[in-house]
This record gives structure tokens, sequence and C-alpha cells, in this order.
């Protein structure tokens, strides 16, 4: 089983939300999962959109709540 870690983003607007994902992202060690919990309607595609760009996998995004959950592959 991979390591997953979290990274609570509630309230973050875009295009900062992105920023701090990427750089918890680049700590990470290589095929570890981080999950965002996001609340900014634009990250909904903006933030998953953004990894894919750069060269990250999008895992999954899925609403819960007012909030969404994406979760993203190092």
């Amino acid at each position: 089983m991979r390591e997953k870690r979290c990274l609570d983003l509630l309230g973050v607007k875009c295009p900062l939300n992105w920023a701090r994902a990427k750089a918890a992202l680049e700590d990470l060690p290589r095929r570890t999962l981080l999950e965002l919990l996001v609340d900014d309607p634009r990250a909904e595609q903006d933030v998953p959109r953004a990894a894919e760009m750069e060269g990250y996998c999008v895992i999954s995004v899925l609403r819960d709540g007012d909030a969404v959950r994406i979760l993203i592959e190092r």
C-alpha cells in the first residue's frame, strides 16, 4: 500500500491552492499520494488540469458535500 498524505486547502482560493499543492507534491517521495481537500469552485477543474500539465497523475476528483477531494500521485 502506498503512503498517502492529506493537505487541507479549505478556504484557499485559486491559484494559491495549486501553488501550495505543488509545493507539497515536490517534497514527497515518488509514488506517494497526496489528497487535497478544496472548496474553491474553480479548483475542481483547475487543480487537476494544472497537476496533469506538471506531469503528475490525477487519480480521482470526488465531490464531498461542499468540498472536493482530489487525489494526486507524485
